[in-house]
């Protein structure tokens, strides 16, 4: 499944384990969230980097006493119809600061691709290969927006501020 992450297609560093696969000794991880909660203290200390899939119907409080320990939180899209990711991905982002790797997992369609990141989604699952050129080309297309979001871009009036004080307009 290809992965977009920064606008760019890259290989997956991370493998997904199922609730009952045995824990590989070293590597980057994702593993669901009932997992890591029952498995948090030692899933930290192994080598490698530890992810979490998180369903859109578990509460985010939950995650937030490691979110300075974990590299990556897959938010999981089930159907299209579903946004409660997106509302988590505001509150990763702009409630609680998380910084790490914030995926977006499930049904994720090209449609709703500027939304997601909008939201402060920064690398994505797609299923097939012309999704994730399309994906890349997206992130390209759109560089000033009107709303402040999670996303951390600069809006449209604040950009003109800054161009208005370092031109000394209005000074």
């Amino acid at each position: 499944m290809p992965l977009v992450n920064g606008g760019k297609i890259v290989d997956d560093s991370f493998v997904k384990l199922a609730v009952d696969t045995p824990l590989p000794e070293s590597g980057d991880i994702l593993v669901p969230a009932e997992r890591f909660l029952g498995e948090a203290e030692g899933l930290l200390k192994r080598a490698g980097k530890v992810g979490v899939i998180w369903p859109n119907n578990r509460d985010i409080a939950e995650l937030v006493p490691y979110l300075g320990k974990v590299a990556a939180v897959a938010l999981v899209f089930p159907t299209f119809r579903d946004g409660r990711a997106y509302s988590q991905a505001r509150l990763l982002r702009e409630r609680y600061n998380y910084r790490g790797e914030l995926r977006a997992t499930g049904q994720v369609l090209r449609d709703q691709f500027v939304f997601m990141l909008r939201a402060g989604f920064d690398a994505f699952e797609v299923k097939k290969q012309a999704d994730a050129e399309a994906f890349m080309q997206t992130a390209k297309r759109y560089s000033v927006f009107y709303q402040p979001t999670g996303d951390g871009r600069i809006t449209a009036l604040h950009r003109r501020m800054q161009l208005r004080h370092s031109e000394g307009v209005g000074t």
